[in-house]
């Protein structure tokens, strides 16, 4: 082989893994929600936690993403290990389906048989042509995702032709012979190899997909390959259990454990098993004739479905053994404990991750901020110290995020460069300033209730109803706050403003119908502070609502993000149709309202 071959073959090889890395991301990303639904329903027999694996797995082509996503159910308490065994096993069987495929390459048919649209030279243009159609042309849901689970097939399809074509000058190289034929004399030497390229791509189909390829040349044998197959095996999950037990608990700790235990478990049956056989004389020629593709993949398949059958009746010895390895966790993890798990240092050297982790956290500190705001305006209206207890916890758990993913994204800034990803990097640190106050703001209502309560106040009938316009608009804005955030929607972002501009106007208006409560003596003088208390807290809440908006619009839109402030009041002054028309359609929908309820000054006309 030239020099020319290995760039083709190592090319060969970075778009094989490249296009089935694209296809297994797009195909987990349109079915995850699926699988996880599926594993909390089907997981309560070991039999079909296996079939489920086996079929997770084939779908998403990654044994990997299956256990991982177990992992984290696991985790988070969905399944238990219990529960995690089938699938961990059926997912082992499910990774056999890339071979099965790729065993295409065994097609050998006439220049004009219809059977040529299967072979990899010709499958690979045909999915790309439907991949990039689907990309570019069709505006249907999810064509895009699509497109791209098909073009991931087409790369994976060039990169393994490209492998055959640079292999093909070994079938006359006497000293490739030469290698697979020390493999076949000496089994240990060929499991090692398999496990290093195993875990060096960190992909058991690759690794076996290499073997394929090299099949082509025709020097391969059953006795060369058997146990560079079982070695790849063991390679491969070690990389699971490492992802897996990154900052996990004890039992996510413990799914990646069982794989290992699993496939180590197999891989000593197989080989005593085909020792066994081959002494017995079993295999006959077929031990040293060249084993083709499909020979690969079938070996490949009745390995692992073999120690799939006769291991899962005793899997609970895995799960055993598995708890003796890592023993339980000494304490219970605190809630802040189990979410800050997703801020790793290890990601800083791939600081996509690392934000990605950081807006997990961050949108928890938002799920909690809104939800406290609503147990805060429900305890003004009716006290509930349970609901004002868990407002408290929950405002410490915010603190305690806030704090963290601080320090985090300080200490993750030097890693990042200039750019989209260093923007997104300053909205998160704005976003958790603006989170933490509507927070603190929350906790702001719920001493106002204390206080009612433990006074023995309570609010006129027009204050309470006032109160419950206020925290309805109130919720409207904060639901818009948590979208735009969440789903990064520049529509809901731009739908917050009008509502802050009409929250000021209700404010003032309220504060003015408070004054007349007073002068009529309808409310009290105490009671009368602390309604005014609870309307600054509403307009800030919608203040940090305000912000975290023009935050948003600002990450999208370079041209507001030059001028913030002056987008603000290019809004105030009315120079936005859209705007306007949105403010009108709201401040009709809550001042009329509020102007709609009787004030003390026509109550007292009407007596």
């Amino acid at each position: 082989m030239t020099v020319f071959n290995f760039i083709s073959l190592f090319g060969g090889l970075a778009l094989f893994l490249y296009g089935m890395r694209l296809m297994s991301r797009g195909l987990e990303q349109g079915s995850s929600g699926a699988l996880k639904s599926a594993m909390e329903k089907l997981t309560t027999s070991p039999v079909g936690a296996f079939f489920l694996g086996l079929a997770a797995t084939a779908a998403i082509q990654s044994s990997t993403a299956t256990i991982v996503l177990t992992s984290g159910l696991v985790a988070a308490g969905v399944i238990s290990l219990h529960q995690s065994l089938g699938i961990i096993i059926g997912a082992n069987v499910g990774t056999t389906v890339t071979g099965q495929i790729i065993r295409l390459l065994d097609l050998n048919t006439s220049a004009a048989s219809w059977l040529n649209l299967f072979k990899p030279d010709t499958l690979a243009p045909i999915a790309a042509i439907v991949g990039i159609l689907f990309i570019m042309a069709f505006r249907f849901r999810n064509s895009q995702r699509a497109g791209t689970i098909v073009m991931g097939f087409a790369i994976l399809f060039t990169g393994l032709v490209n492998m055959t074509g640079a292999v093909k000058p070994l079938s006359e190289s006497a000293a490739f012979g030469q290698l697979f034929l020390t493999l076949a004399d000496k089994p240990v030497l060929g499991y090692l190899a398999g496990m290093a390229v195993a875990f060096s791509i960190q992909s058991s189909s690759a690794a076996v997909g290499i073997l394929q390829a090299l099949s082509t040349t025709g020097r391969l044998s059953f006795s060369a390959i058997y146990s560079v197959i079982i070695g790849i095996y063991l390679g491969d999950c070690v990389t699971t259990a490492i992802v897996c037990s990154v900052g996990a608990r004890a039992d996510a700790k413990r799914t990646g454990i069982v794989h290992i235990l699993f496939n180590l478990s197999g891989t000593v049956l197989v080989l005593v098993v085909v020792t066994v056989l081959h002494r017995l004389g079993v295999f006959g020629s077929f031990w040293t004739s060249p084993i083709t593709s499909g020979g690969i993949a079938n070996t490949h398949t009745v390995f692992k479905l073999a120690g799939a059958v006769l291991l899962l009746p005793v899997c609970g010895i895995f799960e055993n053994l598995s708890r003796k390895i890592i023993p339980d966790d000494k304490r219970a993890p605190r809630r802040d404990e189990l979410d800050l798990q997703v801020l790793d240092e290890n990601l800083f050297e791939a600081p996509e991750l690392a934000l990605s982790a950081v807006k997990k956290v961050v949108a928890e500190m938002c799920s909690l901020a809104v939800a406290n705001v609503e147990r805060g305006f429900a305890a003004l209206l009716e006290f509930d110290q349970a609901a004002i207890d868990r407002v408290g916890e929950d405002e410490e758990l915010i603190d305690s995020l806030a704090d963290h993913a601080g320090d985090y994204m300080v200490r993750l800034s030097p890693h990042m460069s200039t750019g989209k990803a260093s923007d997104r990097l300053s909205y998160y640190i704005k976003c958790v300033d603006e989170f933490e106050r509507i927070g603190d703001h929350a906790v702001n209502l719920t001493e106002s209730a204390c206080e009612l309560h433990d006074r023995e106040l309570r609010f006129s009938p027009g204050a309470q109803e006032e109160l419950r316009l206020l925290r309805e608009i109130i919720a409207e804005i904060l639901d818009k706050a948590e979208k735009s955030f969440v789903d990064a929607d520049k529509t809901e972002a731009r739908g917050i403003e009008p509502l802050e501009e009409v929250v000021d106007e209700l404010v003032a208006l309220m504060r003015n119908r408070h004054l007349k409560r007073l002068r009529s003596g309808e409310c009290s003088v105490n009671d009368g502070f602390i309604f005014q208390d609870i309307l600054v807290n509403a307009e800030r809440i919608s203040d940090q609502c305000s912000n975290l908006g023009v935050h948003t619009v600002s990450l999208m839109d370079t041209a507001v993000a030059a001028m913030e402030h002056d987008y603000i009041l290019h809004l105030h002054q009315g120079e936005d149709e859209a705007y306007n028309a949105e403010y009108a359609a709201v401040r009709k929908r809550y001042l009329d309202r509020l102007t709609g309820m009787p004030d003390a000054e026509k109550e007292e006309e009407t007596e």
